[in-house]
C-alpha cells in the first residue's frame, strides 16, 4: 500500500493524471523522488501512441509535431512551464540572488517570461515536426532521464529557502537511498539511450550537460534550488535532448 501511495503522491504532483486522495505523511513521500521517472514513463508512451497513430493515419507532419508539442503539457498540467516562465524572469533581471528570490514568488508573468515561452513552443513544435525519424526507445527513456536527473538535484542541490515545494520533497525524502536509486536509474537510462545508437548517446549527453549547467546556476544565481528552478530545468534538459538528436539525424546522412 505504501508503494502504491508512493507513486501515487509522485503522479499528484507532477502530473495531471487524477489519482486517490490521501494524507501525504513522511512514509509515503520518503521515496516519492524515485517515482517521479513513472510519470516519464506514461508520457513516453503517450507520445509512442501518438507517433504511431499519426503515422498510421498518414496524419500530416505539422499535426503530428502539435500533438507531440502538447501532450506533455497535456499530462502534466504545465506544471515545469510555470516554473520555467519564472525563472526567466528571473534571470533576465540580472539582479542579485536575494532578488531573483523575490522574482520567482511573483505570481505576476513577466514580458521575458511570455517570450521564452512562445520561443519555447515554437522550436519544440518545430524540432518535432522536423524531426526526420521518431525513435521511440531513446526519446521515452529522455522523458524518464529527465525527471531522474531532476529527482537527484531535489535531493543532492542545496536549498535556497526554508519553504516551498522542492524544500518540502527534499525534507521528506530518505535523500541517501533516493540518491543511490535515482544514480542507479541515471546509469541504467543513459546505458540504454547509448545501446539506442549515436543519437540516443547524444541525447544523454544533452541532458547532463544541463544538469551541470542547472548546477551551476543554482548556486551562483540563486543560492540554491527551488521548484522553479526545477521546472526550468526539466524544461530546458527535454529540448536539448530533442534538439540533440534532431541535428544528429540531420548531419549522420554526411557521415
Amino acid at each position: 500500500m505504501t508503494l502504491l501511495q508512493t507513486i501515487a503522491v509522485a503522479f499528484s504532483m507532477f502530473s495531471a493524471v487524477p489519482m486517490p486522495q490521501f494524507s501525504w505523511d513522511r512514509r509515503n513521500m520518503r521515496y516519492a523522488l524515485c517515482a517521479f521517472p513513472l510519470v516519464g514513463v506514461l508520457i513516453g508512451l503517450a507520445c509512442w501512441a501518438a507517433a504511431w497513430v499519426s503515422g498510421a493515419l498518414d496524419l500530416p507532419g505539422l499535426l503530428r509535431g502539435a500533438l507531440l508539442c502538447l501532450l506533455p503539457v497535456l499530462l502534466t498540467g504545465g506544471i515545469h512551464l510555470d516554473g520555467y516562465a519564472d525563472t526567466c524572469d528571473a534571470l533576465a533581471s540580472h539582479a542579485d540572488p536575494a532578488r531573483k528570490q523575490e522574482i520567482l514568488k511573483d505570481p505576476h508573468v513577466g514580458s521575458f517570461a511570455v517570450i521564452r515561452l512562445c520561443g519555447h513552443f515554437l522550436l519544440t513544435f518545430a524540432l518535432w515536426t522536423s524531426l526526420p525519424r521518431y525513435l521511440p526507445v531513446p526519446i521515452l527513456l529522455s522523458f524518464c532521464l529527465s525527471r531522474t536527473l531532476s529527482g537527484l538535484a531535489v535531493a543532492s542541490f542545496p536549498m535556497a529557502k526554508d519553504t516551498g515545494l522542492a524544500h518540502t520533497f527534499a525534507e521528506a525524502a530518505d535523500k541517501k537511498r533516493v540518491r543511490t536509486v535515482l544514480i542507479v536509474f541515471d546509469l541504467a537510462l543513459s546505458a540504454g539511450m547509448c545501446l539506442c545508437g549515436i543519437g540516443g548517446a547524444l541525447m544523454a549527453l544533452a541532458a547532463h550537460l544541463v544538469y551541470l549547467c542547472y548546477f551551476r546556476m543554482c548556486k551562483r544565481q540563486f543560492g540554491g534550488l527551488s521548484g522553479d528552478l526545477a521546472g526550468w530545468f526539466l524544461v530546458q534538459a527535454e529540448k536539448w535532448m530533442l534538439i540533440a538528436l534532431t541535428l544528429w539525424q540531420f548531419t549522420e546522412v554526411l557521415l
